[in-house]
């Protein structure tokens, strides 16, 4: 998918969002930026200026070599931390307050990072550590510590993360 129409899709689903607006249409920029030595030399001055304005004054470290998925929202991106090496899919909502990265090891060594499917919704104050899978249509809950991968279908809550399989809601009682 080309870099006009990843902002086009972002900036629908971030509708109202000033901010999301503005940080994922300087994000696809350096994402773009990012994928040539010779852009990469030309456009320094901006790969500084981006890391300055977004990460130092917004508060939202999204790293150039990100790789984030098409209709990518955010809110309240305050104190959002995603480590350069973790990949987002499709239609995913974060939350102020979530990091995403890897963990130190006891052997001193890095993990790998984790891995977002498609259609993930992440509350607010979430951490995703590790080398794990987060599956497609899944939910986590604010304030979950997830260590461990998560199925397809799922929702996640608690300290560690606990799954519920069921996603099937109850119907409302009519009085």
């Amino acid at each position: 998918m080309g870099f006009f129409s990843y902002i086009f899709q972002d900036w629908k689903v971030n509708r109202g969002n000033v901010k999301g607006r503005l940080v994922l249409t300087m994000f696809r920029l350096v994402n773009a930026i990012n994928t040539y030595t010779l852009t990469k030399i030309i456009f320094f001055p901006y790969l500084i200026f981006y890391r300055f304005f977004v990460e130092w004054t917004l508060g939202v470290e999204l790293p150039r070599k990100l790789t984030i998925g098409p209709n990518f929202v955010f809110y309240h991106g305050q104190g959002l931390v995603v480590n350069n090496k973790v990949v987002i899919g499709e239609n995913c909502v974060l939350r102020n307050g979530v990091v995403i990265g890897h963990k130190k090891m006891a052997d001193g060594s890095l993990s790998g990072c984790p891995r977002l499917g498609d259609n993930v919704d992440v509350g607010a104050n979430v951490c995703i550590i590790g080398d794990i899978v987060i599956g497609n249509n899944v939910t986590i809950g604010a304030g979950t510590v997830v260590v461990k991968s998560i199925p397809d279908n799922s929702v996640a809550v608690g300290n560690p993360a606990r799954v519920l399989n069921n996603r099937v809601e109850s119907p409302i009682e009519s009085i």
